[in-house]
């Protein structure tokens, strides 16, 4: 038997791997900050305990945010566009380092004259955040 209380789920159009994208903005700004995947269950324990937790498709496990480095992602909102295809998380970013980079966005590079640049600082250095891989 399916759990009502999480029918909504059944709204979401999920990718043929029972995935979705979901972007992370920051709340008060307006700002984006990271794109990652989410699952049926990830989706769902973000919004229980309210804070993110994202489908790695790398590790092929969950991924709270900020498990190892401290940076959680507190949801203020959740959205779902007018597709339903995509999640939008309005969230305040603690520490406020998104990125594994160490820097605020993950979108940090901006195409100048057919070239990527980085445009955003490194906030904290990413061994001092994760150690030394």
């Amino acid at each position: 038997m399916q759990d009502s209380s999480a029918a909504w789920l059944d709204d979401i159009q999920w990718t043929d791997d029972g995935l979705v994208p979901a972007i992370a903005q920051d709340a008060e700004t307006g700002d984006i900050l990271m794109m990652a995947w989410m699952n049926r269950e990830s989706l769902k324990l973000t919004a229980e305990e309210g804070q993110a937790v994202y489908w790695s498709r790398s590790r092929g496990k969950l991924w709270r945010k900020g498990e190892t480095s401290g940076h959680q992602q507190v949801i203020q909102d959740i959205r779902l566009d007018c597709d339903g295809d995509v999640i939008l998380l309005k969230v305040v970013q603690k520490g406020g380092i998104a990125c594994h980079t160490g820097r605020r966005s993950c979108f940090y590079r901006s195409l100048t004259d057919g070239e990527w640049v980085s445009t955003d600082p490194v906030i904290r250095d990413p061994d001092a955040i994760y150690g030394k891989h």
